[in-house]
């Protein structure tokens, strides 16, 4: 993977940053001003070289994590930062458009999928919205899908844009404010068509030709497609929690056959799908009733995330009432999915509101807040911080490993 690095380093984002080092820069020009250059002299090597390219190898490391940020306080300016896990080191940018929610990564890691928003005028004029593919050993563009000018701009979520199973469909989720997916065909690299989800919302995948969509009454809207990406087949689900009382977040995520939703109150709903479809599984909580008591919870923008191999569910949880749930956590509880039972309790340095694993048999953690720009690597079998990534992005919200 090849990606262009600034000679000088990476631009700090964050205006106090930004002001501290130009009254640092400052303070040390009026301190040691070197002398000028004779008129017609040579530009230091550093500038003659002009940006350095480095290559990363590919597929990614199973330890890369690719950082997504909304970037709140100018939208139009979506951002996805690449760094390793391993060393801190930082890897690469893309940018990535207005209101950015994530990159979306095929299986083989040979491109990158990055659905995007840009307007003929910056931030007015006609409307563009586009599947953007990244070279995944270079980081350029290989070329771009116009899309359907619809797609939903919200509170990045996973469930905006996902790949069928099989990598074949890109499926991305619209409201304007009619609700529809959009289908890419990634063989041909071209626009399929419109799947109407009336009352329903986002994307999960659950094979390589279905997905499911959340619907109002708290059910869910199954979907088959045939090879062409059309869709075939459409069953509502009926409701498996109570959308009134207690309702469940739009942030579940999967091991296998099997989705793991969390409610507001920390409540686990289970929904499989099998030979006949998607049906509701078991239901446990989260925290003891005492613990409940006590106002504990789940809480923040990706609150939840698996470890398929080692069969484990980690939740990122805070003490707080019902209307909380986006807050952020310095506590994550682990479970082990086969006996519901918690066996680890970690405690973040930094305050998190997005949580994710990487999927190899020695995973690292990560976590990041809304409110900070630092990526924290933490080591999941003993808790322990590993290292802390700075000044990552302006507003990181959803994480996503290869």
């Amino acid at each position: 993977m090849s990606v262009i690095v600034p000679a000088r380093g990476v631009r700090a984002r964050r205006r106090g940053l930004l002001a501290a080092l130009l009254l640092a820069q400052g303070i040390a020009a009026c301190a040691a001003t070197p002398p000028a250059a004779p008129p017609g002299a040579p530009l230091p090597s550093d500038l003659d070289a002009g940006p350095t390219v480095v290559t990363l190898p590919t597929p990614p490391s199973k330890h890369w994590v690719w950082v997504n940020d909304f970037v709140f306080p100018h939208m139009a300016d979506g951002m996805a930062m690449l760094v390793d896990g391993d060393t801190g080191k930082y890897l690469a940018t893309l940018s990535t458009g207005y209101s950015f929610e994530r990159v979306v990564l095929p299986r083989d890691g040979k491109v990158v999928y990055s659905p995007e928003t840009y307007f003929a005028r910056g931030t007015r004029g006609k409307r563009t919205d586009v599947v953007t593919i990244y070279d995944g050993a270079t980081l350029q563009v290989q070329g771009e899908i116009e899309i359907p000018p619809k797609r939903s701009s919200n509170m990045p979520a996973m469930g905006n844009a996902v790949l069928t199973d099989d990598d074949r469909f890109l499926l991305v989720y619209n409201f304007n404010p009619g609700q529809s997916v959009t289908v890419v065909d990634t063989a041909s690299r071209r626009f399929v068509g419109e799947i109407e989800i009336p009352g329903c919302a986002l994307v999960f995948p659950t094979g390589p030709r279905s997905f499911f969509s959340m619907c109002a009454d708290g059910g869910l809207l199954s979907i088959g497609l045939d090879d062409t990406g059309h869709a075939v087949r459409q069953e509502r689900m009926a409701p498996f929690f109570d959308a009134a009382r207690d309702p469940v977040t739009e942030k579940p995520v999967r091991v296998g056959d099997t989705w793991y939703f969390v409610s507001f109150d920390g409540r686990i709903y289970t929904v499989k799908n099998g030979p006949r479809g998607l049906a509701p599984g078991d239901s446990w909580w989260l925290a003891s009733a005492a613990e409940r008591e006590q106002g504990w919870r789940p809480g923040g923008l990706q609150q939840l995330a698996v470890h398929a191999g080692q069969n484990r569910l980690y939740a990122l949880v805070h003490q707080g009432s019902r209307d909380t749930h986006k807050d952020p956590g310095t506590t994550i509880w682990v479970y082990d999915l086969a006996t519901r039972r918690r066996v680890q309790q970690i405690t973040t340095r930094d305050l998190a509101t997005s949580i994710q694993l990487t999927s190899d048999d020695r995973p690292l953690l990560f976590s990041v807040f809304l409110g900070s720009n630092v990526l924290d690597v933490y080591d999941p079998a003993s808790g322990r911080l590993l290292r802390s990534v700075h000044e990552i992005g302006t507003t990181p919200t959803l994480l996503v490993t290869p």
